[in-house]
């Protein structure tokens, strides 16, 4: 899943955004609001992580303007432990949820797990597809109970194309949402990544259809 990481802190940003790709997380990052502003505009995010105390354009004013365009995408704003005011005005323009600085990794991802599950209509931790389960709490994929062992990239797309079950997801999506801005190779380097799951899903009772022009489909046998 694709995530946009807004934070001036530059320690606390690095920390973070290493923590998240090391839980399969796709993460871009920027230290200021209008920056975080213009990206919204062009690109897409599974989710958002806000401080609210930015230069150029604060938390807030990035939130207002996103809403504003008409953006559902999921947004977690970070605050400081005293800043109820702040964080009252984040929720009522439209943040999903809140979390006071200074705050636990595991808690963070527990918090976008469910943010993001939620603009995808799933409302249990555990997402299922015939014999397919993913624990999106642990980030664990099984077939038959058994532990499907995969890399980073894999399990990212493997993780979008089930969130979106039975829906076309095209090449150029799953490239957006698994490689970040600094991705040196192309949007065909997804079929590479689709070849290498088709492997992993032999006899599973669980495919993925290419739909030509369009794009692929997880389904269940």
């Amino acid at each position: 899943m694709r995530v946009l990481l807004v934070e001036d802190s530059l320690k606390l940003a690095t920390w973070l955004c290493k923590a998240l790709q090391q839980h399969n997380f796709n993460v871009d990052r920027v230290h200021d609001g209008a920056e975080a502003d213009s990206l919204l505009r062009t690109e897409a995010y599974d989710a958002v992580i806000l401080d609210l105390g930015l230069p150029s354009l604060d938390g807030v004013s990035v939130l207002q303007r996103m809403r504003a365009r008409g953006s559902a995408t999921p947004v977690i704003i970070l605050t400081a432990r005293g800043d109820l005011e702040d964080r009252v005005i984040g929720l009522n323009l439209g943040a999903d949820d809140y979390l006071a600085k200074p705050f636990e990794l595991e808690e963070l991802e527990a918090r976008l797990h469910a943010v993001i599950r939620r603009a995808h209509g799933v409302s249990t931790p555990t997402v299922r597809l015939g014999p397919l389960e993913y624990e999106s709490s642990g980030r664990l994929f099984r077939v038959n109970g058994q532990r499907l062992q995969l890399r980073p990239k894999e399990h990212a797309v493997l993780e979008v194309l089930l969130m979106r079950m039975g829906k076309v997801v095209s090449k150029a999506l799953l490239y957006e949402r698994v490689f970040s801005m600094e991705a040196t190779t192309g949007p065909d380097v997804v079929e590479i990544y689709i070849h290498r799951l088709r492997k992993h899903l032999i006899d599973t009772g669980v495919s993925i259809v290419t739909l030509r022009g369009l794009g692929y489909v997880l389904e269940a046998d």
